[in-house]
């Protein structure tokens, strides 16, 4: 990091900002959240950026409206503080996959979650559904020429072009972004795009939990230090 250099930081949502819950509706989002996140972007001169797979309106609904970048499911929706795409507008997720999906995990013991431009099959009641899940939806994948994302105890289908890192590299070349040192923190296996991401920029990547192997530098144990870290506790 050159000396002088402003810091800009990229976050993940679940695993980082909150606890990982059974069922995606079921986190416990710390009161405040969303106000830490504005006053930490006003710190930061606007380089701040959530980068979830969640979509924006979802995280959203937990956090209120957020005038910070964001770039919801895995990168697809990408927004200025202002709310102004990033990139054209991604294009809905295919209705004849979710309509597969939605009867695949009914009668299979799935949670399914919906997205505009996506769709999750979560299995954190019970792991052992793992396999199932992933094989049915990487069948999906190859017929309906989408990308698989595979994370804790959940996977999902996105359209190609769909990842993380992307979402990184078109805040980077914002002029809001700019030259500056950007540092990702995340905690899954998605996250490992923003972390080679931030590489390629001459970055840091922030690995929260013990999970191997990762690209990350550094690593925080938990949510809880994470807030702490960033001043958001």
């Amino acid at each position: 990091m050159r000396s002088g250099q402003p810091v800009s930081v990229f976050l993940d949502f679940d695993g980082t900002l909150v606890d990982i819950a059974a069922t995606p509706d079921g986190i416990d989002v710390p009161t405040g959240l969303g106000d830490a996140l504005r006053e930490l972007a006003d710190r930061l001169e606007g380089r701040l950026a959530l980068v979830s797979g969640r979509s924006i309106s979802n995280i959203e609904g937990f956090t209120g409206k957020l005038a910070i970048a964001r770039a919801g499911s895995h990168g697809a929706d990408m927004r200025l503080p202002d709310n102004t795409p990033l990139a054209a507008a991604p294009e809905p997720f295919p209705p004849e996959v979710l309509r597969e999906l939605t009867i695949f995990a009914s009668t299979h013991g799935f949670s399914l979650e919906e997205k505009p431009h996506g769709a999750a099959l979560h299995y954190r009641a019970n792991p052992d559904l793992e396999a199932q899940g992933l094989a049915y939806a990487r069948q999906l994948a190859d017929a309906h020429g989408l990308a698989l994302k595979q994370g804790k105890c959940v996977v999902e289908l996105v359209h190609p072009g769909a990842e993380k890192g992307a979402a990184v590299k078109a805040f980077m070349e914002h002029r809001a972004f700019a030259g500056s040192h950007p540092v990702f923190i995340g905690d899954d296996v998605t996250d490992e795009d923003g972390f080679a991401a931030v590489a390629e920029y001459g970055g840091t990547a922030i690995l929260v939990g013990d999970r191997t192997p990762t690209q990350a530098q550094y690593s925080l144990a938990n949510p809880a230090e994470v807030l702490s870290w960033l001043g958001l506790a």
